[in-house]
């Protein structure tokens, strides 16, 4: 153990987080959703609101009470975690309950939404508004053979479809409330996924350095060692 090891480490920076990022993202989208599409009576609303909150403040906390405690790091940490699975059963709840479409990972408008990599509310928006209008572009160019040169993958055209059919952009089926769920569900993947890395990795540094406590006994040992 390095002889100039601090007490107290560096900590905070939560902002620099991605999964902050996402959880705070999700919590924007969430509350313009309860605004626009839950009962405002509702226990729900309240509910949904409260986890996505909650989901951004105990990642904040917890990186910022790191410093003197990884036991309260990686117990926030997963409180944060729980939060968001609670806020995505939420969403599932709404569009099961109103017979709306829980859209598969990998068709055309979660496609469209993953490749744009919305960091704003706004961008979210503009997403839904593009879907709605037909006014998409599609980023992924058609080979001569019918695929996706990035993906490489082959793209759901049926045949027979007119050259139009294949450039002119189509107004998305799927409305509005549909769309924004199974878009902060997406968000929510990500998120619930980078935390789980984030409570390995945090596992993981607390099992091989120890917390505040063995940090402090180091550090006493060394200064009583010293002539």
């Amino acid at each position: 153990m390095s002889e100039k090891e601090p007490l107290i480490p560096k900590h905070g920076g939560y902002r620099k987080l991605k999964s902050f990022q996402m959880a705070q993202l999700v919590y924007d989208v969430t509350v313009r959703f309860c605004e626009l599409y839950v009962d405002r009576f509702s226990r729900t609303r309240d509910q949904m609101v409260q986890a996505a909150r909650s989901g951004v403040q105990n990642i904040a906390e917890g990186s910022q009470a790191s410093g003197t405690s990884k036991k309260t790091e990686l117990k926030l940490t997963n409180v944060a975690r729980a939060s968001l699975e609670e806020l995505r059963l939420d969403y599932e709840d709404f569009l099961r309950q109103r017979g709306l479409p829980l859209l598969e990972p990998e068709c055309s408008e979660l496609t469209r939404f993953k490749a744009k990599r919305c960091k704003s509310l706004e961008e979210v928006r503009a997403w839904v508004g593009e879907e709605r209008a037909g006014g998409h572009t599609d980023d992924h160019r058609l080979t001569g053979t019918g695929t996706d040169e990035h993906e490489g993958q082959r793209l759901s055209v049926n045949v027979g479809e007119g050259p139009c059919s294949s450039v002119c952009p189509r107004p998305s089926s799927v409305s509005a409330p549909a769309l924004v769920a199974n878009a902060a569900l997406s968000l929510l993947n990500l998120c619930c996924h980078l935390l789980d890395r984030q409570l390995a990795a945090q596992a993981c540094a607390f099992e091989k350095e120890g917390g505040f406590t063995e940090r402090l006994y180091r550090t006493r040992s060394q200064a009583r060692r010293k002539p």
